[in-house]
């Protein structure tokens, strides 16, 4: 596929061999290779490009301040060697998050994914929230009582049983997390051993943690890419 890039990145040998990859791997043009944030700004004012690799960590500007600065919808793979902003680096138009030293495996599963993006005839739709039952019965004491599942907040594993969060009442479901897991579908997603989310409950994402209500919930690295693949689907 005939995409074009930029790297931007203080470090001579980290573009080197991002380039290198690039050259061994790809089709791609490599338009221009930027040692730290201004000069990428001189020159995405005057020129366009499929996306960019991005460095987090620059001097005078990070990689994060530049994202800021750059137009809403421009495409970036970061390139850093701090897993910490993984979550906030898909506040932008992210694609991927390369750890370094990126390997070669991991620079060829990255071009896939990049590819991948381009080849969409637009924006992927998310599951279809009407195909999935809008509410489901819990036992709670004498009772059984129906929960919407548009109220509930989040599902907290514990041991042998599932905590229910609505706004109103909590709960303790006898199952399994995984089994909810299993049964449940969008707008509902997995983002720690412990914890299902609404993700339309949720009010920001900041520091790898999700916020719901006044509850601080952890995204772990197992399931980040994926949350955060669902959110980025669904952003402006």
């Amino acid at each position: 596929m005939n995409l074009t890039c930029i790297i931007i990145d203080d470090e001579p040998d980290a573009i080197a061999l991002v380039e290198l990859l690039i050259k061994q791997s790809t089709t791609w043009t490599l338009k221009a290779k930027c040692y730290d944030a201004l000069e990428a700004l001189a020159f995405l004012k005057m020129n366009q490009v499929d996306f960019i690799f991005l460095d987090i960590n620059m001097p005078k500007l990070t990689g994060m301040e530049l994202a800021m600065l750059l137009p809403p919808r421009t495409k970036i793979v970061f390139t850093t060697a701090y897993s910490e902003y993984a979550a906030e680096s898909y506040s932008f138009q992210t694609i991927d998050y390369l750890l370094k030293p990126i390997t070669l495996k991991r620079f060829l599963a990255s071009v896939e994914k990049i590819e991948q993006h381009f080849l969409k005839p637009g924006p992927e739709q998310l599951p279809n929230a009407e195909q999935a039952p809008q509410f489901f019965f819990v036992k709670s004491g004498k009772a059984i009582k129906k929960i919407l599942l548009k109220d509930i907040l989040y599902f907290e594993g514990e041991k042998d049983y599932v905590r229910l969060a609505t706004a109103q009442e909590q709960m303790l479901i006898y199952r399994r997390l995984k089994d909810m897991e299993e049964q449940l579908k969008s707008p509902f997603i997995r983002v720690h051993n412990s914890y299902i989310i609404n993700y339309e409950q949720l009010s920001k994402i900041e520091d790898n943690h999700i916020y719901i209500g006044d509850k601080r919930i952890p995204v772990s690295e197992k399931f980040r890419e994926r949350f955060m693949e669902v959110i980025n689907k669904n952003k402006f």
